[in-house]
């Protein structure tokens, strides 16, 4: 599994943090979504599923499988992806 979240698409809604603040909170200065974890727990899985669901901008996304290094190198700019093990 692996999260990505997008600060350019980001709407500032705090759903994510709202929902699963253990994992996500929003930057004091613009009020972006930013992650607190790198690494999550099996147990969090749901609840990432879920904060993905939930982003009115879409700015989280929840993929099922491996990450590589080269897709986390690859991303845009304003594109954050932290590797799930799961």
């Amino acid at each position: 599994m692996r999260v990505s979240i997008d600060r350019d698409r980001c709407c500032s809604s705090g759903m994510c943090v709202t929902n699963v603040p253990e994992v996500f909170d929003q930057d004091d200065h613009d009020g972006l979504v930013r992650l607190r974890q790198t690494a999550f727990r099996p147990d969090q899985f749901d609840d990432l599923r879920l904060a993905a669901q939930l982003c009115p901008s879409g700015a989280i996304t929840v993929v099922e499988g491996e990450s590589t290094v080269a897709e986390a190198e690859a991303e845009p700019a304003g594109t954050r992806t932290a590797p799930v093990d799961g």
